[in-house]
């Protein structure tokens, strides 16, 4: 089917206050007595041609050919306030021989930004933002893509190299953390391998053992130290190895519990079992071999630090070394020269298991720290999806976000027929005549701040068990649009509840509006406007996606409010015949003319519903004084019913 469609642009160039409204259902708004002269540009436009003011025209530096545009012979805004307005003339009019330096008018940065505005900050974190984005700053010269590529992967590859974090995150030799929040997550990380390193030091301390009592001679003092010592070391192996067995005792399992999640007390077990073979390498002459096997003792042990490991190890090479010292000296059957290459030994051999373990532990604490990074950032992650999906339900019905968050192309069209949906109105007429720009209200912020008490205690209404049925659509300006029975599970075709739930909500904001007047010594006033009938939900816009509704029904419910009158709320004959049989009463207001409708006959819900009398089915009752009650204020009206 073949459709000409015009459109009217209105154009106008100044100041607006942006952000955002209310509770529920956020969208993105400007306002200020610029936009409303840009409103009435556009319904005094014309339409397939563009109207700007003269704001505009002086922006546009002569690029386009402009003619008298006489908006106030179409509008009476326009004609009162005396704006002078141009129409662009339609065709190739563009000027291509003006330089582009033309239109870079000398504006400043903050120009159009508002007081307000900049009093916040706004205009500087705006001029920050660009430069740091590269918008604005001048470049010297284009780099190829494949350096930009390689010197992107320098800097990641650089980022995440094991020294540049171990010089950032830890200090230069101890390898403590810099940060003790982390070197305290670090000493109650668990240590899976600690079952492996008792065990592994078992097996040293029978080794050296065994040595002992193959070559030397054996004493008390050794059968005393093998004894204590293999008994330590095996109670602690079989407790450690006990943790997943159910079979035993629940305090075993709790002590190995306690042992694997407290690095103080597995340290200090461990500091035992590497005492217990030095003590025992002592009974004997000091072979180097057995010195070696305490320091592997020693070293094995990834749980203790590395300055614990460098005082035991120097503890031990320094004993060894006195004790060869005192026997090369004292003794004439000890070769000096085999003495002096074994403690070169030993040292060497000390010097080379203090740089494993310090390559170790800086191992260790690395996994770690990237484990800690990766959680955190897992983490954050998750909490960053559960805000956006929050945001989302913010912006969309429920049922329409999680559509979009489970379908695969969510580039498709969403919409949805909904058979018997609740439409409601509700705007405060006289919130115009409230919003002034003055120094002393902060150039209408003030007044914005109000009116966004007021949307907020509207939406804040929702959340209350009886008004679920109702979703929020969108609030424009001081109208809020509000409708229940979007989905089957809202939409209560038997008792007719979201019919009643949106007749309650209606009187509970107007007695919100009300509680609002009496603390604020305002006098707003509300005007209401209720249909039901079929509608189209969907979304529209591939960038700022609106949930909106469609369909004759939400005209009707607009002209409800556009044609009520000031503290009404005004409903359709379907809407009456529904409420009538809850107990509300409901007066006649007789037949109206409603533009593009005719003649409607209309009823006002005078207050909730009569609990004695649930029944109620005739109201006669006629006020025609209502009739001349009635706003005469014109709105203009679009397809989707917004006023």
């Amino acid at each position: 089917m073949a459709v000409n469609v015009n459109m009217r642009v209105g154009i106008h160039t100044g100041r607006v206050h942006c952000g955002v409204l209310g509770l529920r259902k956020w969208q993105f708004d400007v306002w200020s007595n610029d936009v409303t002269l840009a409103n009435y540009m556009e319904s005094g436009g014309i339409p397939g041609r563009v109207h700007i003011t003269k704001e505009t025209l002086d922006c546009l530096g002569g690029y386009y050919e402009v003619e008298e545009g006489r908006g106030g012979e179409r509008n009476a805004y326009l004609k009162d306030h005396n704006i002078r307005t141009y129409l662009i003339v339609p065709g190739d009019t563009f000027k291509d021989n003006i330089t582009s330096s033309g239109m870079r008018k000398s504006f400043p940065a903050n120009g159009n930004v508002s007081k307000e505005m900049r009093v916040m900050g706004h205009g500087s974190q705006h001029g920050k933002q660009t430069n740091r984005l590269g918008f604005g700053e001048i470049i010297e010269g284009e780099k190829d893509p494949e350096d930009e590529v390689n010197e992107y992967l320098m800097r990641a590859i650089d980022a995440r190299s094991i020294d540049r974090l171990r010089a950032e995150h830890c200090t230069p030799f101890i390898l403590k953390f810099r940060r003790p929040d982390v070197e305290e997550k670090y000493s109650r990380e668990r240590d899976r391998m600690l079952s492996a390193y008792f065990m592994c030091s078992g097996f040293v301390y029978m080794v050296v053992v065994v040595a002992i009592a193959i070559t030397l001679a054996r004493s008390v003092y050794f059968y005393v130290c093998t004894a204590i010592s293999i008994l330590v070391i095996a109670l602690v192996n079989a407790v450690l190895l006990a943790e997943k067995n159910e079979r035993v005792p629940q305090w075993v399992r709790s002590t190995a519990l306690q042992i694997f999640e407290n690095r103080t007390v597995a340290q200090s077990i461990a500091s035992i079992v590497v005492f217990l073979t030095f003590i025992t390498v002592l009974s004997p002459l000091l072979f180097p071999v057995l010195v070696m096997l305490v320091m592997v003792t020693c070293a094995v042990y990834q749980i203790l630090t590395l300055v614990f490991k460098v005082t035991v190890l120097s503890i031990v090479v320094t004993f060894y070394l006195g004790v060869s010292i005192d026997q090369a000296l004292n003794e004439d059957d000890v070769e000096p020269v085999g003495r002096w290459l074994a403690g070169v030994l030993v040292v060497f051999f000390m010097a080379c298991l203090v740089a494993h373990s310090q390559h170790t532990e800086a191992t260790y604490r690395l996994d770690f720290l990237w484990k800690l990074q990766a959680t955190e950032e897992k983490e954050e992650m998750e909490h960053l999806k559960a805000y956006n999906q929050k945001l989302l339900a913010n912006i969309l019905p429920e049922h329409v976000a999680a559509h979009f968050l489970s379908t695969v192309n969510s580039d498709e069209l969403y919409h949805e027929q909904c058979d018997f949906v609740c439409i409601m109105f509700a705007s405060i007429p006289n919130f115009s005549e409230f919003y002034v720009e003055l120094e002393a209200n902060n150039e209408g912020v003030e007044c914005l701040r109000l009116l966004n008490e007021i949307i907020a205690d509207f939406d804040e209404l929702l959340a209350e068990e009886q008004f679920k049925y109702i979703e929020k659509i969108k609030s424009t300006g001081a109208t809020y649009m509000a409708a229940s029975g979007l989905t089957k599970s809202t939409c209560d075709m038997r008792d007719f509840k979201h019919v009643v739930a949106m007749a309650d909500y209606a009187l509970r904001i107007r007695e919100q509006l009300a509680y609002v007047n009496e603390h604020s010594f305002n006098n707003f006033r509300m005007r209401v406007g209720i249909n039901i009938g079929p509608v189209v939900a969907g979304v529209i816009g591939a960038r700022k996606p609106q949930y909106d509704i469609w369909g004759n029904a939400v005209n009707v419910a607009s002209r409800m409010d556009s044609t009520g009158v000031l503290d009404g709320i005004q409903v359709t004959q379907e809407v009456r015949d529904i409420l009538i049989t809850k107990g509300y009463p409901l007066t006649c207001r007789g037949a109206i003319q409603v533009k593009g409708k005719g003649s409607m006959i209309t009823y006002f819900l005078d207050g909730p519903k009569d609990v004695a009398k649930p029944n109620q089915v005739d109201v006669t009752r006629t006020n025609s004084n209502n009739n001349d009650a009635m706003d005469k204020t014109t709105v203009n009206n679009n397809s989707n019913g917004t006023v």
